[in-house]
């Protein structure tokens, strides 16, 4: 069992070469303090048992070690995360100051359901599409965060990680999670589409939701991500103050030349039946697709959020968009987070999950101010 726990802790410092061992490095690296105590109760009873006590000692005491690092890491992106954050989108009120990552708050329950209303906000030919609407917990019109899914452009639904939807709900923010068309049947730039009419939908129902039509934020994760950032950067819409980009593949070109690990993901053929075929067969669709390729000065703010350890979508995305951000001047923060791998904020209360969920709020303040 010590063996086995110690190979279980290089997750939390080496990326998943396998997908079950990336769902499993999901919970040792948000999970810590479960694997932590398993490995305590195994180094306790190894003092019950003669036989390779000293080697199993040792190697319980490594594998402690290393389920101790997400933590430790934690704590080092957590004490410059304020000063680092207001030197590009300047101080926040020392009375909503805190602490981005507490041990304690991994402990932490989540965040107090909202009661949500499904509603349809746009009728095509052969389909509808839905959103679940969030609506904040502040008297009085308030931003709206529109969230976007991951799920490789084919699956996944607006129900996805509900957490932070209800955390932001309590803070005063509308949020609509989104139900968009996906591939194989519906290929981009029809996700794009969607969001043009959420925010159409949006706007004529305003009065009744309780919305502040000047005030939208884009939020995605990984392929919803890609989606996000695409109608951010190309719609050119003054009332999308910002958007949030939690892992998403920003260079569509890139992506397809440097595939990610086939036994964690397929990625080409996933790109494929999104874009309409490989690179050589369409090439255009992939530079289209690409949010880096429409960065511009008149680009909204951006938070960029990404995992070193992340075996989907590769860290490079976010470098590359980062750099085009910066040579136009686009005012934009990257957390990096070089434990954590995709999905990492499948737990809020994590360490991951603390940072970004504080950053993201932080984000929203200082846009939407």
């Amino acid at each position: 069992m010590i063996i086995l726990f110690f190979l279980f802790s290089l997750l939390a410092v080496f990326k998943a070469p396998q997908y079950h061992l990336w769902l499993l490095a999901i919970a040792v690296t948000e999970f810590p303090w479960i694997f932590i105590s398993i490995t305590l109760l195994l180094l306790g009873m190894g003092f019950w048992m003669q036989k390779c006590q000293l080697a199993s000692t040792l190697i319980g005491v490594a594998a402690l070690l290393l389920f101790l690092t997400p933590i430790a890491r934690a704590h080092i992106v957590a004490a410059t995360l304020n000063k680092n954050f207001t030197a590009v989108f300047g101080p926040e009120s020392k009375d909503t100051l805190q602490n981005p990552f507490t041990f304690w708050g991994m402990f932490a329950g989540n965040p107090k359901p909202v009661n949500i209303r499904t509603l349809t906000y746009v009728k095509y030919t052969d389909t509808l599409m839905t959103l679940d609407f969030y609506p904040a917990y502040i008297d009085g019109k308030k931003p709206c965060v529109i969230v976007v899914h991951g799920g490789s452009w084919s699956s996944g639904d607006s129900q996805q990680l509900p957490e932070l939807n209800n955390s932001l709900a309590m803070k005063g923010y509308n949020v609509a999670a989104i139900n968009y068309r996906m591939a194989p049947k519906w290929q981009s730039p029809a996700p794009v589409e969607d969001i043009k009419n959420t925010l159409k939908y949006l706007r004529e129902h305003a009065d009744e939701l309780k919305i502040d039509t000047d005030n939208f934020v884009l939020l995605g994760r990984s392929a919803g991500a890609q989606i996000a950032a695409l109608a951010a950067y190309t719609l050119h819409d003054k009332s999308i103050k910002g958007l949030v980009d939690f892992y998403g593949p920003m260079d569509m070109v890139w992506g397809y030349s440097v595939p990610s690990n086939p036994l964690v993901m397929d990625s080409r053929k996933v790109m494929r039946n999104y874009l309409g075929g490989s690179y050589t067969k369409v090439p255009r669709n992939y530079v289209a697709s690409s949010p880096i390729e429409f960065v511009s000065g008149q680009s909204p703010p951006t938070l960029i959020i990404h995992g070193g350890n992340d075996v989907l979508v590769a860290y490079e995305h976010s470098r590359r968009l980062d750099k085009k951000l910066t040579e136009n001047s686009i005012k934009h923060f990257w957390l990096k987070l070089p434990w954590a791998t995709h999905g990492f904020d499948f737990n809020i209360n994590g360490p991951g999950g603390q940072l970004s969920t504080y950053t993201v709020e932080r984000f929203l303040n200082s846009v939407t101010r």
